[in-house]
């Protein structure tokens, strides 16, 4: 069992086969329950007031106005659910407008079970680094007990930026556009540096350091395309190596 009570579950999408299939990948998932479905934007601020839940999965794509839209209605009116996007949009914008709108997460349609319950393990365990802190912080504060509330702050901060960009980004890298980096690769299965920059907005040689970054921790594999002139091709890849 887990250390939480259970969480529970709002899903946000317009398209009625695949919230049920979501409603089905989230009951998987021990420690959450789905509690509603939503099919606009207006009916998901109408649910979210009603039910109060714990996580949106929130598509992009609504009838009536976006879910990045949605997603800034509610942090306007206070609301903190965790939030986790799930859609086909992977340009760098709407990216870097979940990611500054506070979503927890960003999960590229289609996507397999394990995707999805891995996001909801990373919430899940930031609840429960955040309910920790909450029972340092009380009492004296002393240099040993500030460095306690320091390490659970350190480990919810962990788990805010998803499976694939929570190991430290070197200077100068954003996770915004690394999470966009990895979409569009996911998306495509393999590119080149050019490809990717084509595809989420940046230079070359923008694209190139974030790939090479993720390829140096094994997050991504590499191989060397041979043409009939010049320095091979460098082609990046989901997987290792």
């Amino acid at each position: 069992m887990t250390s939480t009570p259970e969480l529970t579950v709002l899903v946000v999408e317009d398209d009625f086969m695949v919230a049920s299939i979501h409603t089905r990948f989230v009951e998987r998932v021990e420690g959450f329950r789905v509690v509603g479905v939503a099919a606009t934007g207006s009916q998901a601020l109408e649910e979210t007031a009603r039910l109060s839940p714990d996580v949106l999965l929130l598509d992009v794509h609504l009838p009536d106005f976006s879910g990045i839209e949605l997603l800034r209605r509610l942090r306007g009116r206070g609301d903190d659910a965790d939030v986790i996007v799930i859609t086909a949009a992977r340009e760098a914008d709407t990216v870097r407008a979940a990611a500054a709108g506070g979503a927890a997460h960003y999960v590229v349609k289609p996507f397999p079970f394990e995707d999805l319950a891995a996001r909801l393990d990373d919430v899940r365990r930031s609840r429960e680094a955040l309910a920790r802190i909450g029972r340092r912080a009380e009492g004296t504060v002393g240099a040993e007990h500030r460095d306690e509330v320091q390490a659970g702050i350190d480990e919810v901060f962990s788990h805010q930026g998803g499976r694939e960009t929570r190991e430290r980004l070197p200077k100068g890298l954003s996770a915004e556009t690394a999470q966009a980096v990895l979409a569009a690769l996911q998306t495509a299965g393999e590119l080149s540096a050019a490809e990717c920059a084509d595809a989420i907005g940046v230079s070359r040689v923008s694209a190139r350091r974030y790939l090479e970054h993720f390829a140096s921790t094994g997050r991504i594999g590499v191989r060397l395309n041979y043409g009939t002139a010049g320095r091979p091709e460098r082609r990046y890849r989901t997987g290792d190596a």
